[in-house]
C-alpha cells in the first residue's frame, strides 16, 4: 500500500490538533438529538478545509471529498457525536461544563478523529481516486441516527462503510478489526398487564395483574434456557416495573420496561416473537392481559469479513502485527452503525484507548469517570485516512 505510512506520519504532525479539538467537544458535550453546537463546530471546522458541510437532519454533519486520481469508488467515514445524561466526576482541565451531561462513551474521540482524517485526505486529494462520503452523526445512543443518514440516501451506492469506537479493554495502540457479530441489537419493549382490582383478602374476586408481572418476568428468562440454542447469545432484561396502587389492593395494572440483546437476525426475531407469546398466554391464563410495545433500537453489528480483512491489512501496515486484533469476543452492547452494514458492507473497527497506570482510561464505558488515553486519537485518525485511501486506491 503505497501512502499508509504517509497517512501515520501526517497524522502525528496535526495530532495536537486533534488533542484540542476532542477536548473541546469533551468540555461542551451534548445529549442526543440536541448536538446543535457540536454540529455547529463541526461545520466551521469542514469550512476551514475549503469542503462544504450539510446539515443532516437537525444535528447531524456531512461532507464529501473528492479525489482527483483515477477510480470512482466510493466509502462511508462515520463517527457519532452525541453524548450522555452522567454527570462527570473526573476532574481535570478539559472536564464537562455542561451538568448533567458527559462523553462518557468517547464519541468526543470519534469526531475528534474523523474530523483529523478528514484533514488528512482533503490536503491530499492527489493521492486518490474516487469519493470519501463523511458522516458525523447524531442520536447513537437512542438508535436514532444512522436511520437519518440513511433514509437520506447518503450511504446509497456506496461501496464500503467504515467507523471506529474506542475500547477501554484494550490498551492504546491496539485495534480489533474482527469479522462477524460484534455487537448484538437492542430492542426495547414495555409489557403492560391489565388485571381487575379486589381487596388482598378477596383476591379470587380480582384479577392480579402484579403476580402476573412477576410470572411474566421469571417465565421470560425459560426462552434462554429453554426455547434458544445454548449456542446462541440472548438476554433479555427488565430493568423497570410497577404495579399496583395500595398495600391492601389487588393491582389493577403492571407495567414492565426491559431489553432483549442478540447477535443474529434470526435469533432476534425469534426471541421477541417468543417474549410476545409467553407475555400473554401468562396473562390469558390468570384472567388477565397482556400488551407488549416495541422500539427497535439498532439491528445486531456484524462485520462484513472481506471488509475485516481490508482494513486488517491497512492496520497491520500501520501499527504492526502486535497490535491487530483479528478475534475476541462479541459485545451484547449495541451500536447503530449496524444498519450502515447492513445496507453496503463494511467493518466497525475498535481503537485500544487505555492506559493501565490511569485509572480513568481503564473504566467501563458509561462510567462517569470515563477517560480515554490521547494518543488513541492518532490510531483513529490515521486508519479512517489510509483504510479509505487504500480501498479507493484498489489497494486492499
Amino acid at each position: 500500500m503505497k501512502y499508509t505510512q504517509y497517512f501515520l506520519d501526517e497524522a502525528k504532525k496535526i495530532h495536537a490538533d486533534v488533542v484540542a479539538l476532542r477536548r473541546h467537544f469533551h468540555m461542551y458535550p451534548e445529549v442526543s438529538a440536541k448536538e446543535f453546537k457540536t454540529a455547529e463546530k463541526l461545520e466551521e471546522e469542514i469550512k476551514k478545509l475549503g469542503l462544504t458541510p450539510r446539515r443532516v437532519g437537525e444535528t447531524g454533519v456531512y461532507t464529501e471529498i473528492h479525489g482527483s486520481g483515477e477510480g470512482n469508488k466510493t466509502i462511508v467515514l462515520r463517527a457519532d457525536i452525541d453524548a450522555l445524561a452522567v454527570t462527570e466526576e473526573h476532574i481535570c482541565e478539559y472536564t464537562s461544563r455542561h451538568a448533567g451531561v458527559m462523553h462518557a462513551c468517547g464519541h468526543d474521540a470519534h469526531t475528534a478523529s474523523l474530523m483529523g482524517a478528514v484533514r488528512l485526505l482533503a490536503e491530499n486529494r492527489n493521492l486518490f481516486g474516487g469519493t470519501v462520503r463523511v458522516h458525523f452523526q447524531q442520536g447513537e445512543e437512542i438508535g436514532y441516527g444512522a436511520r437519518v443518514f440513511i433514509d437520506e440516501g447518503l450511504v446509497d451506492g456506496a461501496d464500503r462503510t467504515f467507523g471506529i469506537h474506542v475500547a477501554s479493554k484494550y490498551d492504546a495502540g491496539k485495534i480489533a478489526l474482527i469479522p462477524g457479530p460484534n455487537n448484538a441489537s437492542v430492542d426495547w419493549f414495555r409489557i403492560r398487564v391489565t388485571g381487575k382490582s379486589a381487596h388482598v383478602s378477596t383476591p379470587h374476586l380480582g384479577v392480579d395483574a402484579a403476580y402476573i408481572a412477576a410470572q411474566i418476568m421469571v417465565s421470560a428468562q425459560a426462552i434462554i434456557t429453554r426455547r434458544t440454542s445454548p449456542m446462541d447469545n440472548v438476554l433479555i432484561g427488565i430493568g423497570k416495573v410497577s404495579a399496583g396502587t395500595a398495600y391492601n389492593i389487588v393491582a389493577s395494572d403492571a407495567e414492565m420496561e426491559g431489553t432483549i440483546r442478540c447477535l443474529t437476525p434470526e435469533t432476534r426475531a425469534f426471541a421477541k416473537s417468543q417474549l410476545e407469546s409467553l407475555a400473554k398466554s401468562i396473562a390469558s391464563s390468570f384472567g388477565g392481559e397482556a400488551t407488549l410495545e416495541w422500539k427497535d433500537y439498532t439491528s445486531p453489528l456484524i462485520n462484513d469479513k472481506a471488509s475485516a480483512i481490508e482494513a486488517q491489512k491497512v492496520a497491520r501496515e500501520l501499527f504492526g502485527e502486535k497490535n491487530v486484533i483479528t478475534s475476541g469476543e462479541p459485545s451484547l452492547g449495541g451500536d447503530d452503525f449496524a444498519e450502515y452494514i447492513l445496507k453496503v458492507p463494511g467493518v466497525y473497527a475498535y481503537v485500544g484507548s487505555c492506559n493501565p497506570d490511569v485509572f480513568e482510561t481503564g473504566v467501563a464505558m458509561h462510567n462517569c469517570h470515563f477517560d480515554i488515553d490521547e494518543s488513541c486519537l492518532l490510531v483513529g485518525s490515521s486508519i479512517y485516512a489510509a483504510y479509505a485511501v487504500a480501498f479507493l486506491n484498489d489497494e486492499v
